[in-house]
Formats: structure tokens, sequence, C-alpha cells
């Protein structure tokens, strides 16, 4: 039975990196949790139907942390329901849901985004503005196409292959066109010998960037402080998650509550009642 699962365990993992277009991070990590949960489990079988008890897997990785120990049960239930979805008369016993805490994003100022492309090079420079006044995440930059921009638009592949529109600045156009008439490309915005520039490039080039002026930035929290500071200046909240590219609008939330963290922690610093008490 074992042998069967990992059969079907290399066509789900195709089925994810073709129709549902999952990135290659993602798909090792799960061809990584079903081949751990193949040989860990207990496989019983009664007739026609099947019961895999992963209550050995769970108690083997107990030690993880939340987050890691949600993302393996997760990456295990789809590919039950694939297997479902094909005939299966299977049943997961143990994959019991594990509350992973959120925790709040680590979002830039936007003083040190500016002090940052004062002290950068084109590429850097046209880097940072474009994940800043976009939103963009790294492999949406990385597959960011000429042709998919204009004026006042600008067509993003984001996850799933799924397409959004997001407003491109006058500004950020301009900037845009100078480093193509220095740094011509054929299709894509960043590219090498006529070849995109990949994830890592580019996350290492931005990192560079910041620590030039003594910052450790990674190209997410850019996409941080484009949501913090459309929701901190009255943006929709529904606006700012289309603009996003969120599934939910549950995940557009959290910055929501960073709102509250730092209007909190302005207010204790500047009320005289709270900087009087300790209490506070």
């Amino acid at each position: 039975m074992k042998q069967q699962l990992h059969q079907k365990k290399e066509e789900f993992l195709k089925l994810c990196e073709g129709m549902r277009g999952y990135s290659p991070l993602t798909i090792k990590s799960y061809a990584d949790s079903i081949q751990q949960m193949i040989e860990m489990c207990e496989v019983v079988e009664d007739k026609s139907s099947i019961l895999l008890n992963i209550t050995p897997l769970r108690y083997h990785i107990s030690s993880l942390s939340a987050k890691t120990i949600a993302l393996k049960l997760s990456a295990t239930r789809s590919f039950v329901k694939y297997l479902q979805a094909n005939h299966w008369d299977i049943k997961l016993q143990g994959d019991d849901a594990i509350k992973v805490p959120k925790s709040l994003p680590k979002p830039i100022s936007h003083e040190h985004i500016m002090k940052a492309l004062d002290h950068a090079s084109p590429i850097e420079a046209l880097m940072i503005i474009l994940l800043y006044s976009m939103g963009l995440r790294i492999s949406e930059l990385s597959n960011l196409k000429l042709c998919d921009i204009n004026e006042q638009w600008c067509r993003v592949l984001g996850k799933g292959n799924k397409q959004r529109d997001v407003p491109m600045l006058p500004q950020v156009y301009e900037q845009l066109i100078k480093y193509q008439c220095h740094e011509p490309s054929l299709e894509y915005v960043f590219e090498q010998k006529e070849q995109k520039l990949s994830e890592n490039s580019l996350r290492y080039i931005l990192t560079k960037a910041f620590l030039a002026v003594g910052l450790k930035v990674t190209p997410h929290q850019l996409r941080h402080s484009y949501a913090t500071q459309l929701l901190n200046n009255g943006a929709r909240i529904a606006d700012v998650s289309e603009l996003m590219g969120h599934a939910s609008m549950a995940t557009t939330q959290i910055y929501t509550k960073l709102g509250n963290a730092i209007k909190m922690e302005h207010y204790i610093h500047s009320h005289p009642l709270c900087v009087k008490s300790e209490e506070c």
C-alpha cells in the first residue's frame, strides 16, 4: 500500500506544479512533508477502505514550531483530498488541527525606504520602488513583463497564476522607462543575458541595497510596508486585499492589527497619564 501512496504522491506533485501553479519551494515542501508522512504513518486496510493513522508522525514532529507542524498537516490533508477525489476510500486519523499564533508583519518606515533610495543604484532603486509602490511579492517582481505595464496600470501574475491589476504611479513609470533606456530588456523588466533575473538574484540585490545604509530588509517587508501605509492612510481593507492579491480578506486584516498596535504604542508614549504612570 505504501508503494501505491508513493506513486500517487508523484502524480499529486505534478498536478500541483502544473495545473495549480505552485512555486518550486512549495512543491519541495509538499514533497518532503508527504514523503515523511508516508514513511511514518500506520496504514490500516479494511476491505475497500483505508485508514491513515498519522499519530506516529505527530509525535515525531511535536518539537517543531506550531507553524511548521500546521504546514506539514496541510500538505497531508491536501494529498488525502486528492486521493479521495480520485475515488480512494481513505480517511485520516490523528490530524487534529493545531492553532498557529499569528505574528504581526514587520514593515519598514517610509523614511528608511527613502534613505535606501537615495543611495541605491538604478536597478536597486527600481526594485525598491516597484515593491514598495505596488506591494509585489519577490516572485511577482521576477515575473514582471514589459508588455503588462502601461502608464496607469500593471498586470501582475500572482499566486496560483491569478492575475490582478495594480495602479502604476507616474513617477514609477517614468523611472522604469529611464531604466529601460540604459538597461534594455526583451521581455521581463529585470533581465541578464536575455534571461529574467531569478528571485534569489533579485533578493540579493535588494538586501545589499539596504545593507549599504545599515538596514537588514527583506523584499516581503516592503510588501508589508505597502499594505500598512495604505490602511493607515484610510484605504478600504477590501481594496487593499484586492491590490495585494490576497485569497482572503482575513489575511489583510493582520495589517489592521498592526495599525492598532502602533496606535497603542504612540498613545502610551504620548498621553500625560501614561507618561507619568508606570501602569501604562
